[in-house]
């Protein structure tokens, strides 16, 4: 069974294209495009399953069509409307590159701050306003919300799932 730490947010399907089972896919991340991973994970009545990818191709910069294996027809494509697209973290490390990906990737991820020591867990990104906030879970259960800037990032540390920051002064 997946869970929900095992895998990060990159996007949802929209509609079908066509009649052969084609998906209209907007993403947050291109990360499927730069690692070696065969499928997605698809949130389905609350339980993440995974889908062999069988071909996509790009439309825009955040569009795609994507066909994933067994589902042949409009019919069943219609079935993944809305549906939210994930990604496994564990290929997600693979990715080499020293781009950020997307605020979602980071649900999961224990904070840590140079100053203040541990501040908890990344629980949600909230990305309603034009500002994205980290929504983490202290000890204590309270819920702090910290600025998602790549500025305030000192270390990244994929394996570890840990992200060190260094907050500015009155922040907290």
């Amino acid at each position: 069974m997946i869970r929900k730490d095992e895998v990060f947010k990159i996007g949802v399907f929209n509609k079908p294209h066509g009649v052969k089972g084609e998906l209209s896919f907007t993403f947050t991340d291109d990360i499927f495009d730069r690692v070696d991973c065969e499928y997605f994970v698809c949130l389905l009545d609350g339980i993440f399953v995974p889908f062999f990818i069988e071909e996509y191709r790009f439309r825009s910069d955040t569009t795609a069509l994507v066909k994933l294996e067994r589902v042949d027809t409009a019919e069943a494509a219609r079935k993944f409307t809305n549906v939210e697209v994930y990604f496994p973290v564990k290929f997600a490390e693979e990715d080499d590159s020293e781009d950020i990906p997307t605020w979602n990737y980071f649900v999961g991820f224990k904070v840590k701050d140079i100053h203040h020591g541990d501040l908890g867990e990344i629980v949600a990104v909230d990305d309603s306003t034009m500002n994205v906030f980290f929504s983490i879970e202290q000890k204590d259960g309270e819920e702090l919300l910290l600025p998602a800037h790549e500025e305030f990032m000192v270390k990244i540390e994929k394996k570890k799932r840990l992200l060190t920051v260094e907050i500015p002064e009155g922040l907290l």
